[in-house]
Formats: structure tokens, C-alpha cells, sequence
């Protein structure tokens, strides 16, 4: 097969679908050798691949060799083609379709015109120049007013910037489309509660304070905050572990409370999963 078409199976669904959907959108096509139907829209979809040169990428799955994923998926009738975007199903139909039918489906998959400036704003930020990067997002915004996407960059830029008041009207006016999204505001709006409450934490001296004094659970508790915040989520759980092992009933066991907290506030991101799973089982070590 070519670079724009590729067979999928359980093994290596998290990388060429999940991975790759944030790249371009990927569109899998859940099929079985035994369906008419499917014989009737593979080779469309294999067409239209090639012929949108990498604007998309097909992933076929076949069903009989794969029926966990199918079950995973809620796929009930094949030929099912759902279209993946930043790991999500964004779109989906069931049985044969004509290709300008196809044509459509796969016209409202293509990136927003605002996307180019989306993935620069993310570069800038990643390189420190923040005013960049909130220049960007907005020049995004003008070019597409209704990317959810850039509207939680956004406001996730200015809660790490001390712009929480521009991100609680953000925040307040995003309708998120799809269930990641509705995940991430969650997220965000958890952590701008929590940059209000460690809005005037000097990381530095509270650091001090518990080299200084290691039973000062309060300055723990407080630089954990801040470490979450700056999004150093390990240095933040090893604090709160702490505060769970030395005492569990600090401020009604909030060590323990806010560690869930914080699995929560990171949600399912792939880049952190491995990360909130080292920590559960260390929780649930110190716990038993």
C-alpha cells in the first residue's frame, strides 16, 4: 500500500491512528472480507487517498481479525468508516456511499485555515516567546472563529501567562464539540482554579521552607500546587505523596485528595498517561 494508505490492527492502533490523527486526520475504514458493501466503497476510499495526496490518511481494519476494536469502536454494521481527529472520532457513516458522498465526508475533515497558525502559536509558546504565541492564536481566532481548538489554546495561554480573568471569559464561551474537547475545558477550568489559589506562591521560598522544615506539609502541599500550575506534574505528585506518607490525615487527608485531583485534571492525554499510572500505583503502595 502507499504512504496514504495503511492495514491497521489492535497492535499498532495507538500509533498509526491515534498518533497520527494529530498530524492529519485518519480516516479508518472497518471492513470484512465476506462484505459486499465493503468491496463496493474500499476501493473509493483507496481512490480518493491516493488522489488527496496526504490531505488525509486511510486506515483499513479488518473486523474479523480485529473485534476488540471493533467493540471498542460501537462498530454494529460494516462497512463503518469513522474519521479520527487529534485521537477523536470527529465523523462517522455506515454502509456503502457513492463517491461524491465521500467527497463531502472528507471535505469536513480538512484542517481549519486557522491551523497553520495554531501550530505556530504552539512553537512559539514552546520556545518561551509567549507574546508570539497569543498574537497568533488570536490571528487564528479572526481566520476561524469557531475553532474550538485555538479558542482552548488560548485560554490555555493565558492561565500560565496571569491572564486568568481573559481565560474565565474564554473558558465561559466554548462549546466543545466532541468529547476530548469537552475533557480539555474541564481540564482547563480546574487548572485556572488552581493557578487563583497559588496565584501569589513564590515556588522558590516554599521550596526553601521544605528543605528547610520537611514536616511543613502546608509549604508541601502549597509547592505542589505551583509545581501542577507549571505543569512539572511529577515534581507536584512526589510532594503529595509525601504529604500522604508522613500524614495521611493532613487537612483531611488532602494529599491523597488532590493527587486525584490532579489524574483528573490531566484527563486521557496520551503524553501523560504513563506518568499518572506511575503515580496511581505509587499511591495505592503508600495507601496499602
Amino acid at each position: 500500500m502507499s504512504n496514504y494508505i495503511v492495514d491497521v490492527s489492535q497492535t499498532d492502533f495507538q500509533t498509526e491512528v491515534l498518533d497520527e490523527s494529530r498530524k492529519v486526520p485518519v480516516v479508518v475504514d472497518f471492513w470484512a472480507p465476506w462484505c459486499g458493501p465493503c468491496k463496493a466503497l474500499g476501493p473509493i476510499l483507496e481512490r480518493l487517498a491516493l488522489a488527496y495526496a496526504g490531505r488525509f490518511r486511510l486506515a483499513k481494519i479488518n473486523t474479523d481479525e480485529n473485534q476488540e476494536l471493533a467493540i471498542t469502536y460501537g462498530v454494529r454494521g460494516i462497512p463503518n468508516v469513522k474519521a479520527f481527529v487529534d485521537a477523536a472520532v470527529v465523523n462517522e457513516f455506515t454502509g456503502a456511499q457513492p463517491e461524491p458522498a465521500v467527497r463531502r465526508f472528507l471535505e469536513g475533515l480538512m484542517p481549519s485555515p486557522a491551523e497553520p497558525l495554531r501550530v505556530e502559536a504552539r512553537a512559539a509558546r514552546a520556545s518561551g516567546t509567549v507574546a508570539q504565541a497569543r498574537e497568533l492564536l488570536m490571528r487564528a481566532m479572526e481566520t476561524d472563529p469557531s475553532n474550538t481548538a485555538v479558542q482552548l489554546d488560548l485560554a490555555d495561554l493565558e492561565i500560565n501567562s496571569d491572564g486568568a480573568q481573559r481565560a474565565r471569559v474564554l473558558l465561559h464561551a466554548i462549546e466543545p464539540k466532541d468529547p476530548q474537547q469537552k475533557e480539555r475545558l474541564d481540564a482547563l477550568r480546574a487548572k485556572l482554579e488552581l493557578a487563583e489559589t497559588v496565584s501569589d506562591a513564590d515556588p522558590a521560598a516554599l521550596a526553601a521552607r521544605v528543605t528547610a522544615q520537611p514536616s511543613d506539609l502546608g509549604a508541601r502541599l502549597a509547592l505542589a500546587q505551583v509545581m501542577a500550575l507549571r505543569e512539572d506534574y511529577r515534581a507536584a505528585f512526589d510532594q503529595l505523596l509525601q504529604i500522604v506518607q508522613r500524614d495521611r490525615g493532613f487537612r483531611d487527608d488532602i494529599g491523597r485528595k488532590t493527587m486525584l485531583a490532579f489524574f483528573q485534571m490531566l484527563g486521557t492525554r496520551p503524553e501523560v498517561q504513563e506518568l499518572v499510572r506511575e503515580y496511581r500505583g505509587a499511591l495505592a503502595r503508600t495507601l496499602h
